[in-house]
């Protein structure tokens, strides 16, 4: 079964929605911090590359081809590729940036797809990430706990209830305190490699 998240037209509803809601002036603060050669990964619809400022050079990268269909109208001067995280088709230390929204959530081997954003970053790279996250409440993440598998499967792979930002720090990142913004269960932080 096909989740929302490879069904382009509707994602990209559901992100208009939610653009208007507050998403997006998180998505400009991510883009906005982003320098030199930067992978937009898991670029989705491409919702977010039109949002990079000069001397950004982005790289689209997502492993749903009808999203990049999508991502191509929407910005056709970024090249696109079609990949996952886990398996990030660049040499070592490329980029000063990688830009991750809302993606980790449902990337299947996370602490992979982790390792490779390392792996391609400089050593004094960054890594942008918008997620969400599990609840601190602990009601909230028990529901989470409960409708995961079922939210899991009708979303395409999204798990509400991964602690993304332990994750991060597990694969050899330290999160900057003074980019980091917290509103409920939502994150946005940029992390830099510990090397």
């Amino acid at each position: 079964m096909r989740g929302v998240e490879q069904i382009p037209w509707l994602y990209d509803g559901l992100c208009a929605l939610m653009e208007r809601r507050g998403l997006g002036r998180w998505r400009r603060f991510l883009a906005g911090g982003a320098r030199g050669p930067t992978l937009d990964l898991g670029c989705g619809t491409g919702r977010g590359l039109p949002l990079y400022g000069a001397g950004v050079r982005a790289i689209g990268l997502d492993p749903a081809f009808a999203s990049l269909v999508r991502a191509r109208r929407r910005a056709p001067e970024v090249p696109l590729i079609c990949a996952s995280a886990e398996a990030l088709p660049f040499r070592d230390g490329v980029f000063d940036t990688v830009v991750s929204s809302f993606v980790f959530c449902s990337v299947p081997d996370a602490a992979r797809g982790l390792a490779e954003v390392k792996r391609v970053l400089r050593p004094d790279g960054r890594l942008r990430m918008l997620e969400h996250v599990r609840s601190q409440r602990p009601w909230k993440a028990a529901f989470q706990d409960r409708v995961q598998p079922v939210w899991t499967r009708v979303s395409g792979g999204c798990r509400p209830n991964r602690e993304t930002e332990r994750a991060v720090e597990r694969a050899g990142f330290a999160i900057e305190s003074h980019e980091r913004r917290a509103e409920a269960d939502t994150r946005l932080f940029a992390a830099r490699p510990i090397r």
